[in-house]
């Protein structure tokens, strides 16, 4: 991998986990020495069913280092609201406001990616941005972070070579300018 990745992956770990050291060790650990990290981890990687290299292995090393230190919650597709809430609350990056939290009523129905969608929209407007870090499987790896460095995270993962999404976000694509017209060859310009 590309020092560019490697610095991408680096700045994530320091926007993610600024506090915390170890996560950008990992991260840079995974990226330098694949082979040793994955002898390291090989414990941890097993449960992914990752026993060789591969060139997520980086990635997936910031979803455990961030796991490890209480910065991401990695909830199953299918989970319950009231469960995916609880490991929410319990990150350290969690929103401490009480009122951030009093919208979780009458959700315990929502299919888990709605209660996510709906989760998203209600921390935004709280400041806390809710974001999927994708490692192509059947869970969401989710970390909260201040509204303004989202657009950060995005640019971040994908410099990396990765998916970061904005959880309550339309994906709204910037309009493109509608092409000029053209005349019939031969017609009169229009006024």
């Amino acid at each position: 991998m590309s020092s560019t990745v490697r610095d991408a992956l680096l700045a994530l770990a320091t926007l993610l986990a600024p506090d915390v050291p170890d996560v950008a060790a990992r991260v840079t650990s995974a990226h330098d020495d694949p082979d040793g990290y994955l002898r390291a981890h090989a414990d941890r990687l097993d449960d992914r069913s990752i026993d060789e290299a591969i060139p997520e292995l980086a990635w997936i090393a910031l979803v455990d280092a961030l796991t490890d230190h209480d910065l991401l919650a990695e909830v199953d597709w299918k989970e319950a609201a009231d469960e995916i809430a609880a490991q929410l609350r319990q990150l350290r990056s969690s929103p401490t406001d009480p009122a951030a939290w009093t919208w979780l009523v009458d959700v315990d129905d929502l299919p888990t990616y709605d209660f996510l969608e709906r989760a998203g929209v209600e921390l935004r407007a709280c400041g806390t941005t809710l974001a999927v870090l994708d490692i192509e499987s059947d869970c969401y790896p989710l970390v909260l972070l201040p509204n303004a460095d989202a657009p950060a995270l995005r640019d971040l993962a994908t410099a990396a070579g990765c998916t970061a999404s904005i959880l309550g976000v339309p994906d709204v694509q910037p309009p493109t300018a509608a092409p000029e017209p053209t005349a019939e060859p031969g017609a009169e310009p229009t006024r």
